[in-house]
């Protein structure tokens, strides 16, 4: 197809629906129709980047791999559709000010009064245009944040509604509602849905798929309804209702058509032939048969995040990998949250009974760190599988330290910048000699595994990796040869700057640090392979 096309998917009602979900089951669906897509995600506050909001209000930041901090939707769009994001696929009302701004600042405007429209405009449906500028692409979905009728998101809708009328026949809407169901009544109601197409229309959009989000099923006789009411094409009302799993929803959108409906409002050849159910179309064959996978497995493995952020999605990435890696070795992995600032050296061992496995979770700051500590000291004497990553890593690390090595003072730098035995140091940027983003290193970054390790086995015996960072502290090199010696060894090293970026104690089960983030590189088709060596650990020692 030779001409890229747009599908702008806005939420009403309320927030939370699941847009992103959405989109990317849109991507998956038409992937698996030989189309190339792209998502990208548009939020309507006014941060730069979610990289400095806090994880109890945003949930965890995604990071590209050529080094964006995002929101964490582009996770979901990564782990359905295998695509790779970069930092064209997340923009913020934040980066639209800024840009209209420092163009303003230069004189590209020619002395002009700055509007919201159209300069803000104009630079949302430049934002919007821009992925199929660098790369063609027949499908690019935008995901709109926010609530229709929300006051930051009003210049998003107007861009939206250009784009439409510009783009004719090239551009749809898929707008998602609620539909809630009253007990007291005992019915359905889509006067909120009604509502929200209405304000829709106010804005001169009118909705040309409607997606019904829902707690129960819907009978036919309500999506006739909204379709009447609404002013949409029978079918072109699909409902999203709560299913077992997230990774369902693409399967539930393609046997309402979906798909169908979509290429058919944009003019584009369905490409190959669908049947209701027929698990043969091209490019969902895989995904049936994890859902399969899924469905068939029943016996648990209990896993122990140790973390300081008691909420699922601040480690959303952490816990699908997990919950992905079991899936593939027959499990349903148990994640239990235990907040690291409640474990001490007392404690410890209740606190992580029961576990098959610990991941020692990633974070800033310096509260929570002990408990981090503890935990990885009473998993390294028992013997039970470790996974640090990034700053849990380096807790395991001064762990070591401490009570390997006997430097009982061991710290950071950002810890205690007094003591003799900073371990882990803060980057300076002499230190690194690739592009960096203030003092963080960020996105991907090249790492050389030893071979006969455990990281190199797990790796499929590839010498040379690339994973994706966020953190601002390094593994003081200055102590490499005294780990090594006392049993913990620097397996991964970045070249060139002569980073560690991997450490593992050979003679423990699995005991294994990771200075980067490989959650970030997991998908539903293709699982990350420290996740799957670390759940194959943990199932080792149940079934032993």
């Amino acid at each position: 197809m030779d001409k890229t096309k747009y599908i702008f998917v806005t939420g009403g009602v309320v927030s939370s629906l699941g847009k992103g979900i959405i989109s990317a089951s849109i991507g998956k669906l038409l992937q698996a129709r030989g189309y190339k897509i792209t998502i990208q995600k548009f939020d309507p506050y006014i941060n730069i980047d979610p990289g400095t909001l806090n994880p109890y209000e945003h949930g965890e930041c995604y990071v590209t791999a050529d080094g964006m901090e995002t929101d964490l939707d582009l996770g979901h769009y990564e782990r359905f559709t295998d695509i790779q994001t970069t930092r064209h696929n997340s923009v913020t009302t934040g980066r639209i000010y800024q840009a209209v701004i420092d163009k303003e600042r230069r004189g590209d405007y020619l002395g002009k009064t700055i509007q919201v429209v159209p300069h803000i405009t104009d630079e949302i449906k430049r934002r919007i245009k821009e992925n199929a500028a660098h790369e063609h692409f027949d499908f690019v979905i935008s995901e709109i944040g926010g609530t229709i009728g929300d006051i930051e998101s009003a210049p998003f809708m107007e861009a939206i509604r250009q784009l439409r009328w510009e783009m004719g026949g090239d551009a749809v809407n898929i707008h998602l509602t609620y539909v809630p169901y009253l007990h007291a009544a005992g019915e359905f109601k889509t006067k909120p849905t009604q509502h929200s197409v209405k304000e829709l229309q106010s804005m001169g959009i009118q909705p040309d798929i409607l997606i019904l989000r829902t707690e129960h099923h819907l009978e036919d006789s309500i999506l006739r309804k909204v379709a009447s009411f609404c002013n949409v094409e029978p079918e072109c009302v699909v409902q999203s209702e709560d299913l077992p799993s997230i990774y369902e929803v693409p399967v539930n959108m393609q046997h309402q058509g979906l798909d169908i409906a979509i290429l058919r409002k944009l003019g584009a050849p369905l490409q190959f032939a669908s049947r209701d159910g027929d698990m043969s179309v091209p490019g969902l064959v895989s995904w049936y048969h994890f859902l399969h996978l899924q469905q068939e497995a029943k016996d648990e493995v209990a896993i122990g995040l140790v973390g300081k952020y008691d909420l699922q999605d601040a480690y959303k990435s952490i816990r699908e990998s997990l919950c992905l890696a079991a899936i593939y070795d027959g499990r349903k992995a148990r994640l239990h949250f235990i907040n690291s600032e409640d474990i001490t050296p007392g404690n410890v061992a209740e606190k992580l009974d029961g576990m098959a496995g610990i991941v020692i979770c990633p974070g800033f700051g310096q509260r929570g760190i002990e408990g981090k500590i503890a935990a990885a000291h009473y998993t390294r004497l028992h013997d039970i599988p470790t996974f640090g990553i990034c700053l849990g890593m380096q807790m395991m690390v001064i762990e070591f330290a401490r009570n390997v090595l006997g430097y009982t003072d061991a710290n950071s730098a950002e810890m205690d910048d007094r003591t003799p035995h900073n371990v882990i140091d803060l980057m300076e940027e002499q230190k690194s000699i690739t592009q960096m983003v203030g003092t963080m290193r960020l996105g991907a970054y090249d790492c050389e595994l030893k071979v006969g390790s455990r990281v190199w086995k797990a790796y499929g015996e590839k010498s040379l990796i690339s994973e994706r960072h966020r953190h601002r502290y390094e593994f003081n090199n200055g102590f490499q040869a005294e780990f090594e010696q006392g049993g913990m060894q620097c397996v991964g090293i970045h070249p060139g700057a002569n980073l560690v970026e991997i450490v593992e104690v050979p003679d423990k089960r699995w005991y294994i640090g990771t200075q980067f983030h490989p959650e970030y590189s997991s998908t539903v088709l293709n699982p990350h392979p420290l996740f799957m060596s670390f759940v194959k650990a943990c199932l080792e020692g149940v079934k032993n």
